[in-house]
């Protein structure tokens, strides 16, 4: 998901260290005078929180990287993470110019990355909040939807009050990203940068449903934004997947990123045993990488469709080659295989499209293995959302981001509002917070 187009990879990945190092300041000079500067510049429609990219890039071109990174944080209050992991090749990056020209785009992404660092480095707050207005907003949700929105609202004078439900605030970006696309703790290190802002309270281990309604947070709030992610997990659906040795990816890729024991389903760590990943999206190329990061002997990636039909972009699946993935396609799982209450193979069927439906052919492949990680996507979680109106599996909003409760807005992957990314979870979170600024002054 990092933009590290034209950067040199190595041989192997590890989890602590980063995928692509970052720029030198002389390195980030001289990318930076390889923008053109453009009028409506392609890249700032590909953003979805719109930076000034050109903006910013003059700016690292005159030594005002300070500057540079206020341009980007402005927009974009997670643009440390953003330039680590948001797909820039297949974003801002696809829309460069100098594509056109080159065949080789301006990089974005590690621009972006030089800048943010600097500014965190020298330990500097660009933003100062407006004067206080009295008014408090429960966000329930502190990952970069739930954040986004907190900061901005904080910005407007308003208190906010975050309630997360794990141990710590970061949501994907701290439990659900590869490691070694955010190493050196850099995840924690944005939120702190986010809550120093000040009036931000975070609430941690307290979850709606769970510890807290909806209508408890609307009666002690004069707003609410949901920022809830996607808590609940698809299934396979198949026999055997109740075995020791399935377990769903994300809980894997937290549990290495936490440096935690490995979920209990895993029936111990990952070293030395053989690893196949159902689905095609970037969670599925994170967890197939981090398994071999973390010892195991083989890893395969199995997805139902073609490999142009992947969620993962193109880099994405290069990269898990170029690690030693093997990706096999038009393959759907059918069973579990079990010996003695654990994994010992999976079947798969081969697919094909017939009239343009994904049918099964009645020919299946069996692939010896040890754990089988399911990356089949996720989906809302209904506890606490008494009340309100759903679409398509989601929450239902207006061009607002308000939901279908006065004064409850909503925003991120709860809603369907774009890609599932970190970068249009922080678009959202800043545009419900400017909406429910206009809310609350009415």
């Amino acid at each position: 998901m990092s933009g590290v187009n034209g950067a040199a990879r190595s041989n192997q990945l590890s989890l602590d260290r980063d995928l692509v190092s970052p720029f030198t300041a002389l390195q980030a000079m001289a990318e930076s005078s390889r923008c053109l500067y453009c009028y409506e510049a392609a890249c700032v429609t590909a953003c979805p929180t719109a930076i000034d990219i050109p903006g910013f890039i003059r700016k690292i071109g005159t030594g005002n990287v300070k500057g540079a990174a206020r341009t980007i944080l402005d927009a974009n209050i997670m643009g440390g993470t953003c330039a680590r992991a948001c797909p820039t090749e297949v974003l801002c990056e696809q829309a460069c110019v100098r594509n056109k020209a080159e065949a080789e785009p301006v990089l974005i992404g590690r621009l972006q990355r030089y800048a943010t660092d600097v500014l965190f480095k020298a330990g500097v707050q660009p933003f100062t909040r407006q004067a206080p207005t009295g008014k408090h907003v429960a966000v329930v949700g502190g990952g970069p939807a739930g954040l986004a929105c907190a900061h901005r609202l904080a910005l407007l004078g308003h208190e906010v009050t975050v309630f997360e439900a794990r141990t710590k605030a970061g949501g994907l970006n701290e439990y659900g990203l590869a490691a070694y696309k955010m190493v050196d703790d850099f995840a924690q290190r944005e939120v702190d940068f986010i809550l120093s802002l000040g009036g931000i309270t975070v609430k941690t281990g307290v979850a709606l449903g769970r510890d807290v309604t909806l209508a408890q947070l609307r009666q002690d709030h004069d707003a609410v934004f949901l920022g809830l992610g996607l808590a609940g997990i698809n299934t396979l659906g198949v026999a055997g997947e109740d075995l020791a040795g399935v377990a769903d990816a994300v809980d894997v890729i937290a549990a290495l990123r936490q440096r935690a024991a490995p979920p209990v389903a895993l029936a111990g760590p990952l070293a030395g045993r053989r690893v196949v990943v159902i689905g095609g999206g970037n969670t599925a190329v994170d967890a197939a990488i981090q398994s071999l990061c973390a010892g195991a002997a083989e890893v395969t990636m199995a997805y139902r469709r073609g490999t142009a039909e992947m969620g993962a972009t193109g880099h994405e699946q290069d990269l898990a080659r170029t690690q030693g993935v093997v990706l096999r396609t038009w393959l759907a799982p059918r069973e579990i295989l079990g010996t003695g209450g654990a994994v010992s193979g999976i079947v798969l069927e081969r697919m094909a499209m017939d009239a343009g439906r994904l049918v099964g052919t009645g020919e299946t492949v069996t692939i010896p293995c040890d754990v089988v990680l399911k990356a089949v996507g996720q989906k809302l979680a209904p506890g606490g959302l008494d009340g309100l109106a759903l679409a398509g599996g989601r929450i239902q909003v207006d061009e607002t981001l308000a939901t279908s409760l006065a004064g409850v807005y909503a925003g991120g992957d709860c809603i369907k509002s774009g890609e599932d990314l970190t970068v249009q979870s922080v678009a959202d979170g800043k545009a419900a917070a400017f909406a429910i600024d206009v809310y609350l002054k009415a």
